[in-house]
């Protein structure tokens, strides 16, 4: 651990209501009988689990849940899972860091949660054996080892993890085509189903080495899916597509955490990652045969320094740089009838130098009143080489600053202020595709420009209840170099692809609700909501009329219950996951994609602390999915609506039974 942010942590739960920090020992979470850490994180007031960002980089993937006060070093092993193999016993407590603390690295956070272990020498193991039965009979089975071995200061931890799943999205249903007037054209049943298998393993060791703390660990993954879909479509005719994926990754690591006294440290992270990702499509209809096939290779390179130091308990001071080196090498096929057509950016090998330079001050200014404010440095290299030859250099500044007002130990008030900017997506560089039974070949686009925002930020967190915590979140983004989608014209005619198309806005009103039950007269349960609610509009580059940013929901909401009852050693509750809607904008048509509301239910029985049986009632809404394409003759803006096709399945029910069994 970090000694600089360890010490700042300790100081920082004596001392609540100066630094912003909220301690949760391990006897708040014994209610709700939790297993793993990942449980307990999941019953905080006011806090929202976020895995971090699937980017490249280090210092942008970052998800907002600390360990023993460090950030987790793997990009691979996802911030869900690591919590998931830290067994309750292994917590002392959970602190929960709001808006900043002088010590405290907030990984571009307003909030943060640090779980807090205890070094007690013992070894510790969890097997796991784990089934689902699914609506149609299929069987997933899943396993998982987990173990932990401390030999003096020496730790040592492995996990394995082997299941199969199903894809919720997919299922039984209909299937209807209109024209233009709104006349039945073709319909029929669709029966699709769609499901894979998770293959992983992960292992680290970590020891004092000169003077400081020394971490390696390493990663394998395999991740094969294979989808089908079949449509009876009266008189159009049988329709059937096939996919298959086959994912891999691996990753080693290095990070070093070394103290230049009592007021400084400085930290090195050194990270190299490979991945495989293979995806085949093939579509049948009459008259009609379509191979799509994309292969990509990539590879990620890291280095970061970071250099922490605290010169006195009210100010904190960080300081460091990030080098990565990036590459992917995607080759594209896509056959009509057996005759193959070229697609723009269909072959290509993409290479990019990334760094950055970064600096962070965290003051209190007084008792009430904690200062972030930072400033990052970045500049890129993107090349391309191979159907398209391309260079561009990009660089950055990403000023921030957060204020944190806490006139009580009961309200805190946060306001921020940042410029954002995203990181292109490598994908979009190369020609790909979702699935061919939905039309959505599109092509690849080397010369976009990173989307960049201004963001403006306040929320008011109250606590109440003697554990009820409510948040409100307001955001404004004045976004420049949207990336949305785009035409672009090819030899083989015009494609749909991701563009820069000007400047937009978008808003966001957030609310969240932590809400203890024994008021309501239902002992020890909880009720955790949140809801979020968005707007936006940029202009449409086909049409020149303004519109809402592709992809964007207008809102989503969940709700979760948990109740606690020791007399039975169980624990039982339910989610409750709102539909939802999002819409995309292609040129030439608009498709539209809505979520039904998802329910699941659980009980759990613990007979010993030490051994818990868990059945869960998955998807026990059986949800609707529907996916509606509006198929223009041509562009939008010139041409009339030819086809409507409505797809509208529904994912059947499934029973999970699970038994967890650790020892130590």
């Amino acid at each position: 651990m970090n000694l600089g942010v360890a010490t700042a942590l300790a100081v920082a739960v004596a001392t609540s209501a100066i630094s912003g920090v909220t301690a949760y020992p391990a006897a708040f979470f014994a209610p709700y009988q939790p297993n793993t850490a990942l449980d307990m994180v999941s019953h905080l007031p006011g806090f929202s689990l976020d895995i971090g960002n699937a980017v490249r980089g280090f210092g942008g993937a970052a998800g907002n849940v600390l360990v023993d006060g460090a950030r987790p070093t793997s990009k691979d092993d996802a911030l869900d899972e690591i919590l998931k193999r830290i067994p309750v016993s292994s917590v002392l407590r959970i602190e929960i860091i709001r808006g900043g603390a002088p010590g405290v690295d907030m990984q571009g956070k307003t909030v943060l949660a640090n779980v807090v272990r205890r070094h007690d020498g013992k070894t510790k193991a969890t097997i796991a054996v784990a089934g689902d039965r699914w609506y149609d009979g299929r069987l997933k089975p899943a396993l998982r080892l987990e173990g932990s071995k401390s030999i003096g200061a020496t730790n040592i931890e492995a996990s394995v993890l082997l299941a199969g799943f199903v894809d919720d999205g997919a299922g039984n249903g209909t299937r209807i085509q209109r024209n233009a007037a709104g006349a039945t054209i073709n319909s029929g049943p669709e029966r699709s189903v769609g499901g894979g298998a998770i293959y992983r393993a992960n292992a680290s060791i970590e020891r004092p080495v000169a003077g400081g703390k020394l971490k390696l660990h390493g990663s394998l993954a395999k991740n094969p899916y294979r989808y089908r879909q079949d449509d009876q479509l009266v008189p159009a005719g049988e329709q059937r597509e096939r996919d298959r994926q086959d994912q891999d990754t691996a990753e080693i690591g290095l990070n070093y955490d070394h103290s230049l006294g009592g007021k400084a440290s400085v930290e090195t992270v050194l990270l190299q990652q490979f991945g495989r990702n293979d995806f085949t499509s093939d579509f049948a209809a009459p008259g009609d045969l379509e191979h799509f096939f994309v292969g990509k290779k990539t590879g990620e390179s890291i280095a970061r320094v970071t250099l922490k130091a605290r010169p006195n308990r009210l100010l904190s001071l960080e300081a460091g740089a990030e080098g990565d080196f990036n590459t992917l090498v995607d080759h594209t096929v896509f056959a009509v009838n057996g005759a193959v057509v070229a697609l723009p950016a269909a072959n290509v090998r993409i290479t990019e130098t990334r760094g950055e330079g970064f600096a962070t001050v965290t003051w209190q200014m007084r008792r009430t009143v904690t200062l972030e404010s930072g400033l990052r440095v970045e500049a890129s290299k993107i090349a391309a080489s191979g159907d398209v030859v391309s260079g561009r250099t990009f660089v950055f500044a990403k000023p921030r600053a957060v204020v944190t007002w806490s006139p009580d130990d009961d309200d805190q008030v946060r306001a921020r202020v940042e410029r954002e900017v995203g990181q292109l997506n490598f994908d979009d560089f190369a020609a790909g595709q979702a699935t061919l039974a939905d039309g959505a070949v599109q092509a690849g686009n080397p010369n976009l420009t990173p989307e960049q925002a201004w963001v403006f930020e306040g929320a008011y967190e109250r606590k109440f209840l003697g554990g009820a915590d409510a948040t409100i979140t307001a955001r404004h983004y004045r976004l420049t170099d949207v990336i949305d989608r785009a035409p672009v014209f090819g030899a083989s005619g015009v494609f749909d692809a991701p563009g820069n198309i000007g400047g937009g806005r978008k808003d966001e009103v957030a609310f969240s609700l932590t809400l203890p039950t024994d008021k309501l007269g239902i002992p020890r349960g909880q009720v955790t909501s949140q809801a979020t609610w968005r707007w936006s509009s940029v202009t449409d580059p086909t049409t020149g009329l303004q519109r809402s940013i592709s992809g964007l929901k207008p809102a989503d909401a969940e709700a979760h219950f948990t109740q606690g009852l020791p007399k039975w050693k169980l624990t039982w509750g339910g989610d409750v996951i709102d539909q939802w809607r999002q819409t995309f904008y292609r040129f030439n048509e608009i498709d539209t994609d809505q979520l039904k509301i998802y329910v699941s239910l659980f009980a759990e029985y613990k007979p010993r602390q030490d051994l818990a049986i868990r059945v869960e009632v998955a998807n026990a809404s059986g949800h609707g999915f529907e996916h509606t394409r509006q198929i223009y003759l041509g562009p939008r803006n010139t041409d009339g609506l030819n086809l409507t096709d409505i797809r509208n399945v529904h994912a059947g029910r499934g029973i999970h039974l699970r038994i967890r069994k650790t020892f130590g």
